[in-house]
């Protein structure tokens, strides 16, 4: 592998740079399966892929940090901060009580590119669930996750709020 003399920024803006091309990559597959299928079928095929790769990306992250396994919603507060997104989105992460997170995309390059081109929001609610729930279960299998808002719910103070539980006593 080729060694990086990166200082601090550089390696921040690769980091920053590598997910805006991830995230590129999602969206170019999806309108080709919307092109060739269908909204319906982008849909399914997209809730298919995300029910896939939510795990991985939270079971790679679990690793990388050395969360140790059912740790809770800390577990999944650090591990929220690390997904492709956190890197290009601003979100909010507010603990409401020790059995209580809730998650907010405030600025989601996705949706906000949308609005500057005078398109409606995306609506990915029924992928978002799929996505939040099973990243969720992976970091630790007693956390349940709940849809506060996410399009095509209307917007307020952020683009979709989460809202996450553990019962720790389970």
């Amino acid at each position: 592998m080729k060694q990086l003399d990166w200082d601090k920024e550089k390696f921040s803006a690769f980091i920053e740079d590598l997910a805006k091309r991830w995230l590129a990559h999602d969206g170019l597959w999806f309108q080709a399966i919307e092109k060739k299928y269908g909204m319906a079928a982008a849909m399914e095929a997209d809730a298919a892929a995300w029910e896939r790769f939510s795990p991985i990306e939270a079971q790679r992250i679990k690793a990388f940090l050395g969360l140790p396994e059912n740790g809770g919603l800390d577990a999944l507060a650090q591990a929220l901060q690390y997904r492709l997104y956190a890197f290009i989105n601003e979100q909010s992460i507010v603990r409401e009580s020790p059995d209580k997170l809730i998650f907010r995309m405030i600025a989601c390059r996705v949706q906000t590119a949308r609005e500057r081109k005078k398109m409606d929001l995306f609506p990915c609610k029924e992928v978002g669930i799929v996505e939040y729930s099973t990243f969720a279960k992976a970091i630790d299998s007693r956390i349940e996750t709940r849809c506060l808002q996410c399009p095509p719910d209307p917007k307020s103070d952020c683009y979709c709020a989460w809202e996450f539980t553990c019962n720790r006593d389970e």
